[in-house]
């Protein structure tokens, strides 16, 4: 050994190796543990947000520290056909108060933000301009990568965070206004009220390339607030390109970027909602499960979720049929059509959805009606391949 040696070293500082570190603190507490993130502070520059039925009693507990915005009035959907408002809670979390609450809650040797790894083993991790740092147990939580193993399209998008120079009236957030121009994907905007002057404006594209122009998107965010004439002073902005899996081999995918002996958590180990990229609720019920095996050696860890990840892939099947309809079967300036239909059903359905834990009846009440898509390109589309998940 020639750094400090550890129990567990967490990979990758988002919002699921920061959960997983934090759960495993609080069920074992005699662990020594290090939570390392390349950038300078834990969870980037992001939002997250979910509905208050997505997480159980321990997950509500978990997240229970974390500073979060709720609106208890519900949230509203905004389609060209028609406009609802739903009773759910939602809930927002932002990626500074993330990073504010790990470094109160977790021991401060545990705190590695701002240190770059070059290799990670199943005894330890390497770091960057030298050093190791021995640990009984390494978990994978670094970024998603692009793979041939899986085909999808994208989710892209940029956030702002406006300080309006007068109260913005917004009640409650618009979870997507597909009521904009649609221009070559599905495309809608979000809305989240932060306070009474503050709001978050979000333009989103499920797209068939991961391009991301700031300048386009900078300027549809503009027209939009000046549409509903908020203007005021830019607080902060984020951007982001997700995958949105649709099929592909999910075990080649692993065997491509899993280290022997390592877990491999996270989006990058796949635990992701296949359609949404709607985090939350995986991601804190994944740490959950974690701490409560953080016992088992490093070897035994990554196998127990190397189970977890292939029983997700096939528990979120039907997410992926959907994403396939979307980019195979809808023509680009249609795909609205799906969630329009969609945002018709029962809440609790809806709510489920989200959530990633919709039932045999759900899917088939989904699915029952006249289609939002000509059946012929929908048969298409099943049987299709899709397109590889490669960027460039």
């Amino acid at each position: 050994m020639n750094g400090r040696s550890l129990d567990i070293a967490v990979v990758g500082g988002g919002l699921a190796g920061g959960l997983i570190a934090l759960a495993i603190h609080r069920a074992q507490p005699m662990q020594r543990i290090a939570l390392i993130e390349a950038g300078g502070s834990f969870g980037g520059n992001h939002r997250w947000s979910w509905f208050t039925g997505d997480l159980e009693t321990e997950g509500d507990a978990l997240m229970a520290p974390f500073p979060q915005t709720s609106w208890p009035a519900g949230n509203t959907v905004r389609f060209p056909a028609h406009e609802r408002h739903l009773s759910g809670e939602y809930r927002s979390l932002a990626s500074a108060d993330f990073d504010r609450a790990l470094r109160r809650l977790l021991p401060q040797d545990a705190i590695m933000a701002g240190t770059r790894v070059e290799r990670l083993c199943e005894h330890g991790v390497e770091l960057a301009g030298g050093g190791f740092l021995d640990a009984a147990t390494v978990i994978d939580c670094r970024d998603a990568v692009p793979s041939a193993h899986l085909t999808g399209g994208w989710q892209v998008f940029m956030g702002r965070h406006l300080r309006c120079d007068s109260p913005h009236g917004v009640v409650r957030p618009v979870i997507m206004d597909a009521t904009v121009a649609q221009l070559g994907a599905y495309r809608f905007v979000y809305v989240l009220p932060l306070g009474p002057q503050d709001i978050f404006v979000e333009d989103t594209y499920y797209a068939d390339e991961p391009l991301l122009d700031r300048a386009t998107l900078s300027g549809r965010i503009a027209a939009y607030c000046a549409a509903h004439g908020w203007t005021g002073e830019t607080i902060g902005e984020e951007t982001g390109v997700l995958p949105v899996v649709t099929g592909g081999d999910f075990a080649a995918y692993r065997r491509e970027i899993a280290v022997p002996g390592v877990a491999l958590a996270g989006a990058r180990g796949g635990f992701t909602h296949p359609l949404t990229s709607y985090t939350m609720p995986i991601a804190v019920a994944n740490a959950l499960a974690i701490a409560g095996n953080a016992h088992l050696a490093g070897g035994e860890l990554a196998r127990f979720v190397d189970r977890r990840a292939q029983d997700h892939w096939c528990a979120t099947r039907f997410y992926r049929m959907l994403g396939k309809m979307l980019f195979d079967a809808a023509e680009p300036d249609r795909r609205y059509k799906i969630f329009e239909r969609f945002y018709r059903l029962p809440e609790p359905l809806i709510e489920r959805f989200y959530a990633a834990r919709s039932t045999r009846l759900d899917q088939l009440r989904t699915l029952t009606g006249r289609p939002p898509v000509p059946i012929p390109r929908a048969i298409a589309a099943l049987l299709g391949k899709g397109r590889p998940l490669v960027q460039g």
